[in-house]
């Protein structure tokens, strides 16, 4: 307890004397999948944390050929955004590319391919 009040009273004292803090980074999180990489990599850039929960852990193979596919998919899609093209207009022609040389990315791309929202909202008005 008394590390911890520590480590309170350095931030407070910090904060009060104007010291820098470091930058932020920003994160995509949440239902993201090999599919969204090329909207990932033009939206957020090399600097960004990518947080794939079940986009790693429901790949049909396992944890690690998840991690494989996200890995591949993201290296094409920054490749292909360094060689000036349009992520926008050919990332699913660029996913389904590397998908060719990647069994694990070509699993994953079979998973996600139907990934739909078709549901009723479960907080409607009251009429």
């Amino acid at each position: 307890m008394i590390i911890l009040k520590k480590i309170v009273v350095a931030v407070s004292f910090s904060l009060k004397i104007g010291v820098s803090m470091p930058g932020v980074i920003p994160v995509a999180s949440g239902g993201i999948h090999v599919w969204h990489m090329p909207a990932l990599t033009e939206i957020f850039g090399d600097d960004s944390v990518l947080q794939f929960g079940g986009g790693t852990l429901g790949h049909p193979w396992g944890n690690a050929p998840g991690a494989v596919a996200n890995r591949v998919a993201l290296e094409a899609c920054v490749q292909a955004r360094n060689e000036g093209r349009d992520l926008a207009r050919e990332g699913n022609e660029i996913i389904r590319a590397a998908a060719k040389w990647s069994p694990e990315l070509a699993a994953a791309c079979e998973v996600w391919k139907a990934i739909k929202f078709e549901f009723e909202p479960v907080d409607k008005l009251d009429k």
